[in-house]
């Protein structure tokens, strides 16, 4: 009878345990999903492979520069920006061979932004440091190693005036820099460049900074000739841009002319720069263009850098009224870069779990997270970046898995699919506000056949980076006046 009591008590237990469990079950909230276009982004694959800027006409060096008329304060100006697929076309015949090439770029200015913020912590000064030498081929690698590249990105593009008259040139564009440059004659070594190279002589508004010049004193590896300031910007792998430092006339188009801007005259100039004729910094230290010009904003919206299609590049138009709104946080050791107050991340709509506080910058210099449009993959640091990733895998159990490429060591073989529905990542921030993103933006091809890879990397550094794979498709807003960073999905 004992017996029989027990195991009916057992039976109860059991039932009362299953339907708890049912009942949970059905009360949990479903993982929230986005949808993946397989189909079309193999298709992009194959394109960007296949486009030739020269006989598309992708980017046109008569394309008009126009005003920015949703600016409130009648200012604002904007700036066609492109790909670099639109300037130059690739040597790759296969899309992974392309990625790879791409990936090893991205390392290579991931590392020059790590030990740039590593060197300032320390106290340490470039002056102090020699260039280490490095062998990389001219096409080997997604971004031009000019301030960019290297420590920076040329994967974006557009057209600016120099001199008086006004000459027109391909730049590269880098929020991770501050420094602006061009090639100018005479070249003692200049690389090849889709435009003539600028000849100062022909510019009645140029004119060389003297040694004891504020402009001068503001770069980090100067020197003094006859008077007259003499610049190097050098990059982690190697390659470096030498000349006069000057000032000169800078113009966008139709809204007009800027006269004085600090710039470096390259005369020596060694990398692998990708046909641009020079770089634009609009990173947050006193000598980048936005500085120099007092812009009270900037905007840019990066379009799929495997697209022939363009976007703008923005001064002074405040931030879209349906922006996700961060802070923008300044360091006291990197004036350069453009921090933004990251508090966590989500996976299908559930928090992934991090320490609280675990991605502030400390009064140190150390931590934080950095918006640059120069970096490909967004970096975390691996604590982060390993609990994405589980979370990510423990909700795509229905997706089969292939062997990692490169950095990334979480893949899919999606050959079979047309598309898939996938957990949504979200970035969520101080203020309360959280970036949806697309799934194209974390799960993205690695070759033609189908092979998809989870879009973020660890790093062994404090810093972290969202980089421009996770930004595209959105304008991003650097509200300088009010110390803001806005997002808006779908504003390109």
């Amino acid at each position: 009878m004992a017996t029989s009591l027990s195991s009916s008590k057992l039976s109860l237990f059991f039932l009362f345990s299953f339907l708890f469990a049912s009942t949970l079950a059905r009360n949990s909230p479903s993982p929230t999903t986005k949808i993946l276009d397989v189909l079309a982004s193999l298709k992009q694959t194959q394109h960007i492979l296949s486009f030739d800027p020269q006989i598309s006409n992708g980017f046109s060096k008569s394309q008009p520069l126009f005003f920015n008329s949703s600016s409130s304060s009648g200012s604002g100006f904007s700036i066609p920006l492109h790909s670099r697929g639109s300037l130059r076309k690739t040597h790759h015949v296969d899309y992974k061979n392309l990625v790879r090439s791409r990936l090893d770029r991205d390392s290579a200015r991931v590392n020059s932004l790590t030990t740039e913020v590593l060197l300032a912590v320390n106290g340490v000064r470039k002056t102090e440091l020699k260039p280490v030498v490095t062998e990389l081929e001219p096409e080997a690698l997604s971004t031009p190693v000019i301030s960019g590249t290297s420590q920076g990105s040329g994967e974006y593009f557009t057209r600016v005036g120099v001199g008086n008259p006004a000459k027109q040139f391909y730049m590269v564009l880098d929020t991770g820099s501050d420094v602006n440059w061009i090639q100018c004659e005479p070249c003692t070594d200049c690389y090849q460049q889709t435009d003539p190279i600028f000849d100062p002589s022909a510019s009645s508004t140029y004119s060389p900074v003297t040694c004891e010049s504020r402009q001068c004193s503001l770069l980090r590896q100067s020197a003094c000739r006859g008077g007259k300031c003499l610049y190097q910007v050098s990059y982690g792998d190697g390659s470096y841009t030498v000349g006069d430092f000057v000032t000169e006339t800078v113009s966008f188009g139709n809204s007009g002319d800027i006269k004085g801007v600090a710039l470096g005259c390259g005369h020596t100039n060694e990398g692998l720069f990708v046909a641009a004729a020079g770089l634009v910094g609009l990173g947050g230290g006193p000598l980048s263009l936005t500085s120099q010009i007092k812009a009270t904003s900037f905007s840019y919206c990066l379009v799929d850098r495997d697209s022939a299609g363009s976007s703008t590049l923005d001064f002074n138009s405040g931030l879209p009224a349906d922006s996700v709104v961060a802070p923008l946080i300044r360091s006291r050791k990197v004036d350069t870069f453009y921090y933004v107050g990251l508090t966590g991340l989500s996976v299908g709509g559930q928090p992934v779990q991090l320490p609280p506080g675990f991605f502030e910058l400390d009064q140190s210099g150390n931590g934080g997270v950095i918006v640059d449009c120069g970096t490909a993959i967004t970096r975390f640091q691996a604590e982060a970046y390993n609990a994405l990733r589980d979370a990510f895998v423990k909700l795509s159990p229905d997706l089969p898995t292939t062997g990692g490429v490169a950095l990334f060591d979480t893949c899919y073989n999606l050959a079979s699919r047309t598309s898939v529905k996938v957990p949504k990542v979200a970035f969520h921030f101080s203020g309360g506000m959280s970036l949806d993103l697309p799934a194209k933006n974390y799960l993205i091809p690695v070759d033609s056949s189908g092979t998809f890879c989870f879009a973020f990397a660890p790093t062994t550094s404090s810093l972290s980076i969202i980089g421009n794979v996770q930004q595209q498709g959105t304008r991003v807003s650097f509200d300088l006046a009010n110390n803001k960073v806005g997002f808006s999905p779908q504003k390109c």
